[in-house]
């Protein structure tokens, strides 16, 4: 791909792969290793916050590239920062992956041959892994204290230095080791960083290698309290649950040399790593969690279909074949190609959104499962914005919902719109006062006479292009006032507003008996009242 770019290193290396760990990370470029039944991914966000755009991004590509390739989507909840932990964020992202539709094939709540999928519930195996590193001399403990640790962070910060630890600890003697742990000091476990870094094929951003130990102290990887920091956690985890593929965001990629280096410390074969590129704002800024908008609650609760959120998302940046508004899921699945997914950061108009959710909700409406699910959700809506205030408990009923919605599609972006006000006249009747109907004309009870004859005739079988005729026609009739006129006064009758839907939608979607109740309600004030 033309946009590659080779990273940390000069534009003429390339890597010798017979002197390098050979790995699924060291191959041709653009290869991945795909095999029908093989493929396993995994989504780990931490439990730390709710489940936002960036991290659906991510979980969504996961679960497109398995389904792509017929293999397993897994979720993994890396929770081992137990002092950030928000209560009830593990459940809502898990509940939001299924809203969203890319629901996990293993999980916590799911289960799976390869669990626990908390990794608050495997630190034996951390554990394990971290006491392996040191006995094979690729790790040591540490017992620099936390004011040890500040003073060298103030200390290079002072001198205009990126902070770093001096691994001083790694030369510690086997004595000095046994006599402070006999002392019971708290102590860190840290890898120990080497020269000699291999380079790794990303399937996203080409050939890349970073001498981490040059830049870099030697990390924690095991925490005094006895749970593993991100590094470690995730390179145990994805080789115990046979991870083959990572998906994961592109500020991860500096970090990967330093996972393949615990990988070979550990003996194990790495799985193929691909970095996807930043969603930011559409101006290039980051999107950031202030921005209350972004997570995906906050849209579930303003009625924003799932299918609409996945495709813009992925309508915004790469991997597809094609790229078009309205793709649903089967689509996108279908449409993948990792090998055009590019390095540039994916540009995201929120202000778009509106728009991709018009489109898939006339989808849905004209899809008989999707709108009869869409009438349930509105009738609670209905019931919820509007309830006493109800008269008639017909509008609540599938068939006249229904009947709503078809004639709306194409018009609205959410079914919110329909229980706002200016849509209210459909669940509840409107409150007219004599004064606005004399306002507008001395015929009001000429015209609705008129009108009402009119309903009479036609019955049940009403369409707004006859309306659109007939209601011309009747206007003619009208002896001092405009066609304008009459249809303001119409659509006053009928909704008590100025403004709104056509007066022919207005009395398709009412119907000829709730028009007619509307109109003789209002022939039903005084005679001096409305002429």
């Amino acid at each position: 791909m033309a946009d590659k770019r080779t990273t940390g290193m000069s534009a003429n290396w390339r890597p010798n792969t017979e002197q390098n760990y050979v790995s699924s990370s060291v191959l041709p470029k653009g290869y991945c290793s795909i095999n029908h039944g093989e493929v396993r991914v995994r989504f780990a966000p931490s439990p730390t916050g709710f489940l936002h755009l960036g991290g659906l991004r991510t979980a969504l590509y996961n679960f497109i590239f398995a389904k792509k390739y017929g293999g397993s989507f897994v979720l993994r909840m890396e929770d081992t920062d137990q002092s950030r932990l928000v209560p009830g964020a593990a459940d809502s992202i898990e509940d939001m992956l299924e809203w969203a539709g890319i629901a996990p094939d293993e999980s916590p709540r799911r289960g799976g041959p390869t669990g626990p999928y908390l990794q608050s519930h495997r630190l034996d195996l951390y554990t394990e892994s971290a006491l392996r590193l040191v006995d094979t001399g690729h790790a040591y403990r540490c017992f620099c204290s936390t004011q040890r640790l500040e003073l060298l962070k103030r200390e290079a910060l002072r001198s205009g230095q990126t902070p770093r630890y001096d691994n001083r600890c790694r030369h510690l003697r086997d004595d000095q080791v046994e006599e402070k742990l006999s002392r019971g000091l708290p102590h860190v476990i840290r890898f120990r960083l080497e020269p000699g870094v291999e380079a790794f094929q990303d399937l996203v951003f080409g050939w890349n290698r970073h001498e981490v130990a040059e830049v870099e102290g030697d990390p924690v990887v095991m925490k005094a309290d006895g749970f593993p920091t991100y590094h470690l956690a995730n390179v145990v985890d994805d080789h115990h649950m046979r991870i083959s593929h990572v998906l994961r965001g592109s500020e991860w990629l500096i970090s990967t040399s330093k996972h393949l280096l615990m990988y070979r410390a550990l003996g194990w074969l790495p799985p193929a790593f691909g970095h996807l590129p930043l969603l930011t704002n559409k101006d290039g800024s980051k999107l950031s969690k202030r921005q209350g908008d972004i997570f995906i609650q906050s849209y579930q609760r303003d009625g924003t279909l799932p299918e609409a959120l996945l495709d813009i998302i992925t309508n915004c940046g790469s991997g597809f074949n094609s790229n078009h508004m309205g793709r649903k899921i089967d689509e996108l699945i279908s449409e993948f190609n990792h090998l055009k997914i590019t390095t540039h950061s994916a540009l995201l108009d929120l202000e778009k959104l509106p728009e991709f959710n018009r489109i898939h909700l006339q989808r849905q409406i004209e899809d008989k499962e999707p709108c009869d699910r869409l009438v349930r959700d509105l009738q609670g809506q209905i019931q919820q914005a509007h309830g006493e205030r109800i008269q008639d408990q017909d509008v609540l009923q599938t068939e006249y919902i229904t009947r709503i919605l078809q004639l709306r599609k194409g018009h609205i972006s959410s079914l919110k719109e329909l229980v706002a006000p200016e849509y209210a006249y459909l669940w509840v009747r409107p409150s007219i006062s004599h004064q606005q109907v004399a306002a507008l004309t001395s015929e009001a009870q000429h015209i609705f006479t008129l009108v009402l004859g009119l309903m009479a005739e036609s019955g049940e079988g009403l369409t707004m292009e006859r309306l659109n005729v007939d209601l011309k026609a009747l206007a003619k009739q009208a002896n001092a006032t405009k066609y304008r006129e009459v249809m303001k006064l119409l659509r006053l009758a009928l909704s008590g507003l100025q403004q709104g839907p056509s007066v022919a939608e207005m009395v398709v979607s009412l119907g000829p008996v709730e028009v007619s109740h509307r109109l003789q309600s209002v022939l039903k004030l005084p005679q001096t009242q409305t002429d």
